[in-house]
């Protein structure tokens, strides 16, 4: 497990196009999952300790987010091969376990999302305003040894509610860091 931090937020970046299988074997597009007031992309995986330490917390929080008119779609992009705990079989089974109730859990088995997103990380947070345009780039919420520090909402619950108030995100993001994608290796 590498440590990765994402980068600072390129504000105003437009969403970039998907069509991935979801965890309900349908096609979803990112019109598809394109949110009234707000978009959330994340880019998550089963195995990742930095991701199991918040994913109950951000279940939640993604869940109260769809009242506000926030949708939420979690790509899983790691080499399934040689991580078989991110199997698609193992996704049903986390999103299950985790209440996904409004988050669209999809797989992007070429990798090919993840890097026109510039993803890194499990967990990787892209909050974009009504128009995608991205207004966050930043954590979930401080964790100390692999543990939520709990004050008050989550980083990403407040950027999200003012993303969906004002359209812009929060001048001042602290990175999100985890584990890095599990990428492919290339054969030459």
């Amino acid at each position: 497990m590498a440590l990765t931090k994402t980068p600072v937020c390129d504000f105003g970046k437009k969403a970039e196009e998907f069509k991935l299988k979801s965890i309900d074997n349908k096609l979803i597009s990112l019109e598809d999952i394109k949110g009234e007031k707000a978009t959330l992309i994340m880019f998550i995986c089963n195995h990742c300790p930095y991701v199991k330490a918040v994913i109950k917390d951000l279940a939640k929080d993604c869940n109260d987010l769809k009242n506000d008119g926030v949708n939420t779609v979690a790509i899983m992009s790691n080499d399934t091969k040689n991580y078989p705990d991110d199997s698609f079989e193992n996704m049903v089974k986390f999103a299950k376990e985790n209440n996904f109730n409004s988050i669209n859990y999809v797989i992007d088995e070429t990798q090919e999302i993840a890097k026109k997103y510039n993803a890194v990380c499990t967990p990787d947070f892209f909050g974009y305003n009504k128009h995608l345009e991205l207004q966050y780039r930043g954590r979930y919420r401080e964790l100390r040894d692999l543990k939520p520090i709990i004050n008050g909402n989550s980083d990403l619950k407040i950027a999200m509610k003012m993303i969906t108030q004002t359209q812009k995100g929060p001048d001042e993001q602290i990175p999100s860091m985890g584990c890095n994608i599990k990428w492919k290796q290339q054969i030459k």
